[in-house]
């Protein structure tokens, strides 16, 4: 069963801020169709773009049910299939890391030398850690096959 594509409407011609969205999603859907899927998912993945082909909403809350549709298809693809786009664990990572490392690093610094202005170091150095770990993480699930070849920045 092959993917259903997203419709072309000649809205998506005529404002930038809602074929930005439509792109991402075409171009996310060609990724998967490179990936083998079982037909099960590709059923709910087709499920979700009928739902965005069918929505019959203004340009705007166009954009928002195109920005969900992907994000649906993206969790469905996580949860069920463990694939992953690319630099995912990097974005997760370096987050993490700001929060979890780099927080209480900040708050030593800024406790030791007596001045809580250096807080911020920590973050930097904590944001380096995430990148580091999450770019790990990115190379062993794209050694096992379950990357896609599709960014979501």
């Amino acid at each position: 069963m092959p993917l259903i594509t997203l419709t072309t409407r000649t809205s998506f011609e005529e404002n930038p801020k809602l074929a930005k969205p439509a792109s991402k999603l075409r171009s996310l859907l060609a990724s998967i169709e490179e990936k083998e899927i079982p037909v099960s998912i590709e059923g709910k993945i087709n499920e979700i773009i009928t739902g965005a082909n069918d929505f019959p909403g203004p340009d705007p809350l166009l954009i928002k049910q195109i920005k969900v549709a992907q994000t649906s298809i993206l969790k469905l693809l996580e949860k069920e299939l463990s694939i992953f786009p690319k630099n995912h664990f990097q974005q997760q990572w370096m987050i993490l890391g700001m929060t979890v490392f780099g927080l209480p690093m900040g708050v030593v610094f800024g406790m030791s030398l007596g001045n809580l202005a250096f807080l911020g170091i920590g973050l930097p150095i904590g944001m380096a850690i995430g990148i580091a770990v999450g770019n790990s993480k990115d190379k062993e699930v794209e050694k096992e096959g379950r990357q896609l070849d599709w960014e979501s920045t």
